[in-house]
């Protein structure tokens, strides 16, 4: 069972399922953390999520280079951490009024632990790889497909293995000025837009609903 731990008072947890899930398809590389028999293994991988119909995320897909030995490791104990970092950016106090306020960090992340089952069979590894590499180039003018590899892809597929980890534990932290002063919040949203940091503004303001709102939008 999924269970997803946090205190319903604080301000930096997830309002629903959808903040995950616009989390991790915003971000599709992650880092999968896991224990060897020399000591903790990790590697970035980019995940495809799967979701159940009320939306809770129920687990990730992927795939190791089968030469990559933390993929031994998890054939041996498949718990795993999947530490995921969406938009982020640093929070300077030369933006602000207040230049008493202190520097600091606004981030969305995502912490999963989940089971790790490989997939040897060959025909699903396909199926991932087809629909990972349609997911990246849906939006690209003259969009690349698979198959154009050709002979190489068969070469390529000897060399990698496909997996499933399903979600057993969430823990997500949405760290984006919930408890700032409105006079703050507000500087630190023009600094950022000053900056090209749009994507955190508008996490920002996804968190915090009516606070620094759009003069443009008020305006209408």
């Amino acid at each position: 069972m999924i269970t997803s731990p946090r205190r319903p008072a604080d301000p930096f947890s997830a309002r629903g399922p959808q903040d995950l899930a616009d989390l991790v398809r915003s971000q599709p590389l992650a880092w999968i953390c896991s224990q060897g028999t020399d000591g903790p293994l990790s590697t970035p991988l980019p995940l495809m999520p799967r979701f159940a119909p009320d939306g809770r995320l129920l687990a990730v897909e992927g795939h190791f280079a089968r030469s990559n030995p933390q993929v031994a490791a998890l054939r041996t104990d498949n718990a795993a951490s999947i530490l995921w970092m969406g938009v982020q950016g640093y929070v300077s106090p030369s933006w602000m009024a207040d230049r008493t306020q202190a520097p600091t960090w606004n981030y969305a992340t995502a912490r999963l632990k989940v089971v790790v089952r490989f997939d040897d069979d060959p025909q699903v590894l396909l199926r991932h790889l087809r629909e990972l590499t349609q997911q990246q180039e849906a939006a690209r003018t003259g969009a690349w497909a698979i198959d154009e590899m050709g002979p190489r892809l068969a070469q390529l597929a000897q060399r990698i293995v496909s997996f499933r980890a399903d979600v057993v534990e969430c823990h997500e932290r949405y760290k984006l000025g919930q408890d700032e002063r409105d006079d703050v919040f507000a500087d630190i949203l023009a600094g950022l837009e000053t900056a090209g940091e749009f994507a955190l503004v508008d996490w920002m303001r996804r968190f915090n609903p009516g606070r620094g709102a759009d003069p443009a939008a008020s305006a209408e």
